[in-house]
């Protein structure tokens, strides 16, 4: 079946592309306000191994792999599931260009195709909310450059 391993049942993944550096797109999605874009509302996430969280909306977790700048793997479980599923996030850096950076998000052992299918529609939102910050930002500094070069 589409979207079904024999080790890690149901999965999905999700990427784009960003016009910005790996470190930038990291310190992005660790930021509070980058959380609560993907993960949710959340003050604060401590990057250890074996940190966990919950966000206000019901999701927790911990995390099981933290590597700076390049990855976070941790457990992730709404309110209402039954069981954990397994969610890595990849800061993938352009090899020809250092201000785009990939994001990766794929989640495995979901319950059933219909979990994959309401995940795969949730990272796909969460990384046009991430696009929509982005831009915002890239726009803002753009502004700032000119209003510099034209001495306002």
């Amino acid at each position: 079946m589409k979207g079904q391993t024999a080790s890690a049942g149901f999965q999905i993944g999700v990427r784009r592309t960003f016009p910005i550096s790996q470190e930038q797109a990291w310190d992005l999605l660790v930021s509070p306000e980058g959380l609560k874009l993907w993960l949710g509302d959340l003050s604060a996430l401590e990057l250890q191994v074996g940190q966990g969280y919950t966000t206000k909306e019901g999701i927790s977790g911990e995390l099981r792999v933290v590597k700076l700048f390049q990855q976070l793997r941790m457990t992730w479980q709404p309110r209402g599931w039954e069981k954990s599923s397994t969610l890595q996030i990849r800061i993938i850096p352009n090899p020809t260009n250092a201000d785009k950076t990939t994001i990766s998000f794929h989640q495995e052992k979901l319950k059933d195709v219909y979990t994959r299918e309401c995940m795969k529609k949730y990272w796909e939102e969460a990384a046009t909310r991430i696009m929509e910050k982005v831009k915002n930002r890239v726009a803002i500094i753009h502004s700032l450059r000119g209003r510099i070069k034209g001495g306002c």
